[in-house]
């Protein structure tokens, strides 16, 4: 079992000192490796929570959440910063590129925070996975000059880049028309069967959600079959 949350809890203090609110209540949830899982339900339920403490940039208040045998409650600040960047890869709603960057040195990034090691390896693998997300013509591009699809796509390699077991994606195509979010999710079901990586995405499209393996709706803090 490469994912397992066990009866994880969530509560968040209302605006302005009110009653606290209760976001996951319980929750449980299990993917093994090469799964694609998508999380559907209403604004404000709690969905992009769930991935956010499955990244370790939350914290559940009670309950377990074991990721590749670990329990990354138990993990050090250390052992964290080292899980967030190669165990676990973001792909958020926006993407997050740095402009004044070109999109290969964007991809780059996350190598730079781990072990000195054979940088013409990494660029190498940088360059496969751009031109796996139908972007090895764009390699000197800056974020600027590509349409937002294109820069989508680049956070997709740059999330990769460290060889993650887990991908975690929240709202990847919030931001995309129609045909770009339809060529984003193609790719993201690609490269979760041809790179074995276990998905889990956050959507408001039950049609994209559709995609995924399995479809579970959060409500009243719990998840459910769709």
């Amino acid at each position: 079992m490469l994912l397992d949350l066990k009866n994880v809890s969530k509560t968040y203090r209302a605006p302005g000192g009110g009653d606290e609110v209760c976001v996951l209540q319980n929750l449980d949830l299990q993917a093994e490796a090469g799964d694609s899982v998508a999380i559907v339900g209403p604004s404000g339920s709690g969905k992009s929570t769930i991935l956010n403490i499955i990244g370790a940039l939350d914290r559940a208040e009670t309950g377990e959440v074991l990721v590749d045998g670990r329990n990354i409650a138990q993990l050090k600040e250390e052992e964290l910063a080292a899980y967030r960047n190669t165990t676990v890869g973001f792909i958020f709603q926006l993407h997050h590129l740095l402009p004044q960057c070109t999109v290969i040195e964007n991809v780059l990034v996350p190598t730079l925070a781990g072990p000195r090691t054979d940088g013409a390896a990494h660029r190498t693998r940088a360059e496969e996975l751009l031109e796996s997300v139908g972007l090895k013509h764009r390699l000197h591009h800056r974020p600027g000059e590509l349409s937002g699809g294109e820069r989508q796509r680049v956070a997709v390699a740059r999330a990769l880049i460290n060889r993650p077991k887990l991908l975690l994606a929240d709202e990847p195509t919030g931001a995309l028309d129609r045909t770009s979010a339809e060529r984003l999710i193609e790719l993201l079901v690609e490269l979760n069967r041809a790179q074995h990586v276990t998905l889990l995405m956050v959507t408001h499209a039950p049609d994209l959600a559709r995609r995924m393996s399995r479809m579970l709706e959060l409500r009243e803090g719990k998840l459910e079959p769709r």
